[in-house]
């Protein structure tokens, strides 16, 4: 996000504090105004030419600028490996680890070791961690058993 004199173009289309049409002018006029009124001159796209611009308030600008930072991060799949024999010390801190990256922003995939017949117990394991875990995350399939492991995969709650 661009904002007041970082912006280098020599004209721009300039949209006011209500919304309203202000038209095409200079820049240097329109960073006046902006000191004027006391609120940043935000160019809003690079791509057209004049670029649009608007007057904000400097804490929307901030707020805004944040959100943009926010919505830049790629959401990433962490994986996280447990036992279905775990201890419950282990247990909370696997899902302590998986909330801290569910609040992160990233999916968590929660996968489960399997050794012989232990499908069931991996199985309520994952039900047991999608319930703890169901205030801040969803899980996006169901739990799934194949061969020598049982996951299931939890995206950040909206």
């Amino acid at each position: 996000m661009i904002m007041n004199e970082k912006i280098k173009a020599k004209e721009i289309e300039l949209t006011g504090l209500n919304g309203e049409d202000l038209g095409i002018m200079p820049t240097s006029e329109a960073l006046a105004m902006a000191k004027k009124l006391k609120v940043d001159l935000v160019c809003t796209s690079l791509m057209s030419s004049p670029p649009p611009c608007r007057l904000i308030g400097a804490a929307d600008a901030k707020r805004e600028q944040q959100q943009a930072k926010a919505t830049e991060r790629p959401m990433k799949v962490k994986e996280i490996r447990l036992t279905p024999h775990i201890e419950d010390h282990d247990y909370e801190t696997k899902r302590r680890q998986a909330e801290k990256l569910l609040e992160s922003g990233d999916a968590v995939l929660l996968v489960v070791r399997i050794k012989g017949k232990e499908g069931a117990l991996a199985k309520e394991l994952l039900e047991r961690l999608i319930k703890d875990l169901s205030h801040v995350g969803s899980k996006t399939t169901g739990i799934q058993l194949s061969g020598k492991q049982a996951a299931v995969q939890l995206n950040k709650l909206n």
